[in-house]
Formats: structure tokens, sequence, C-alpha cells
């Protein structure tokens, strides 16, 4: 299949390669062209603007860092919707609002393109190994036509509903890895304070009912107090924004997301918003003298 892939970052990049190796024509764009090069070496064709990218493509994936970005690549003078053809695909597995999602969608239509929002969850490993979790909104025909596409990066692909609620089950995500994050940097800490052998103790209970991806893979960050990529802290601050401005709405109370928030919100200004999201923890452990 012919594709296009706009977005190389810590997610994009690894995610488009893994494209290319199975076989697809991936043409890519990055606004930092330079992070166009790791994929370019395996393969991937470059081009010089979104626009260009839909020229040939039957498939259009965006994976960027927010709303105006996704807006920008889609619709701007230079967006993809300028060239991409009636009947053509695009998957925006990005996460942003909701609502953004559905005026780009409606906006598609009227072209005759077809969109799925498509967030994901996994982090970096998840995007290199092929293991992502995909949250899909759209029509089940039009994910029907590209399962296949996204079994190359995901693992488990789920319709959770019309165009939109993918962006809103990654919401729900974000918010419940905000709590874990937390609470896991307070288990931690209060081990670490009291002297136990934390990393026999970190074993001990991720073997029982306090077991978690985060735990199991972001414990040694908080633990070491070292917090590299992963998934950037600030951009989680932004999802939880969100999912705050969604639970607003809806009048659903989120206290433990927003406690989280007001945490990344300290360290984004306090420059450390490009480490991995565990970081919360260096907060915890500032706060119990452990540094």
């Amino acid at each position: 299949m012919n594709i296009g892939f706009i977005g190389m970052g810590t997610m994009g990049a690894p995610m488009a390669k893994r494209l290319v190796q199975a076989g697809h024509s991936v043409t890519v764009h990055n606004r930092t062209q330079e992070k166009e090069e790791v994929v370019a070496a395996v393969g991937a064709r470059r081009a010089a603007s979104a626009k260009e990218v839909g020229w040939d493509a039957e498939l259009v994936i965006i994976m960027v860092s927010d709303t105006p970005d996704v807006q920008a690549v889609v619709l701007g003078d230079t967006g993809v919707i300028h060239s991409m053809q009636p009947g053509s695909i695009l998957i925006d597995m990005s996460t942003i609002s909701p609502a953004a999602t559905r005026k780009i969608a409606r906006a598609l239509s009227e072209k005759g393109i077809e969109m799925l929002d498509a967030p994901v969850s996994g982090g970096s490993e998840g995007a290199i190994h092929g293991t992502l979790s995909i949250m899909v909104g759209g029509k089940p025909e039009v994910l029907e036509r590209v399962h296949s596409i996204l079994e190359i990066m995901g693992s488990t692909i789920t319709l959770v509903g019309p165009i939109g609620s993918g962006q809103v089950t990654k919401a729900i995500n974000q918010v419940i890895i905000a709590g874990v994050y937390a609470s896991v940097a307070e288990g931690l800490a209060l081990g670490l304070a009291a002297g136990v052998d934390i990393e026999a103790a970190h074993r001990a209970v991720s073997g029982g009912a306090a077991g978690s991806w985060i735990l199991e893979n972001r414990g040694a960050n908080m633990i070491q107090n070292h917090y590299p990529l992963g998934f950037r802290s600030r951009l989680h601050r932004k999802d939880l924004g969100i999912a705050l401005d969604a639970a607003g709405d809806l009048g659903v109370p989120i206290p433990i997301a927003a406690y989280v928030a007001q945490l990344e919100t300290g360290l984004i200004k306090r420059g450390f918003g490009e480490e991995d999201v565990s970081n919360i923890a260096r907060v915890i452990r500032e706060q119990a003298g452990l540094n």
C-alpha cells in the first residue's frame, strides 16, 4: 500500500519504520526534517510538505504532538486535505481534542476522504516492537480496510465507537495512568525512606496485586531518580488537559488527574518537561527529603 506518514518523533519514527520493513511504500514528512533520516535510511521517501505526502497516498497516518499540529498538517495551506484523493483514508494516531477530531473528519468527508482517530498507548517500547494498544474511533468498514496496517504497529486494536471515540478512550487511559504513576512514586518513596531493600521490594510488589506495566517498566526510573524517554511529561500534561476539559464539560470529577496535572505543570516550569512522565517521582522524592 502507498502510505504517507507525518510526524517522526519518538513514537512516529519507529512506527513508520515498521511499515517500511513490512514492505509498504512509505512517504514521510516531519517539520524538523532531520528526523526523517532514520526512516529514509530503511527505504522511505521524504516529502517537502504535508501536502506532498498526500498526492499518491491511499492512506495517510498522522502522529504529531497536539491539536494545532494536526489541524495544520491536515487543514492548513499545505495540508494533506488539498492532495488526498476521494476514497483515501486518513488515520490520526496523535492524542488531541475529540471535538477537534470530529471537525477535521467533517472537513475531510466533504472531500470524500474517510477518517479514523486511533490514538495509542504503550510508549516508545510499544512503537518499536509493534505492541501498541490502538483505540479506534470511526466506521467499522473503514477500520476493516486498514486493519492489517494497524496490526504492524499494534497488538491490540479496538473499535470503541464513532469518530472521536478513540480520543475519549485515550483520555480515559491517561487519567488512569496518571493515578498509577503517582501511586507507584509514593509507594517506592515510602520504601526508600524506610530503608528496605528497595530492589527486592520492587520485585515483591510487582508479582502481586500491585503489579502493573508502570511498576514493571518505570519503577526502576523512580528508584534511580533518572527519567529517560519513554513518554515526555509535557505531552502527558497536554493529554491530561484534554481529559480535564472533557471531564469538566461532562461534570465528571477527576481529582487525582487534576493533582498529577499540577505536579507535571511544576516539573515543566522547572525545565523537566522533556523527561519521561515517571519523573512525577522527582516531586514525591523531594517532598520526602530523599533527594
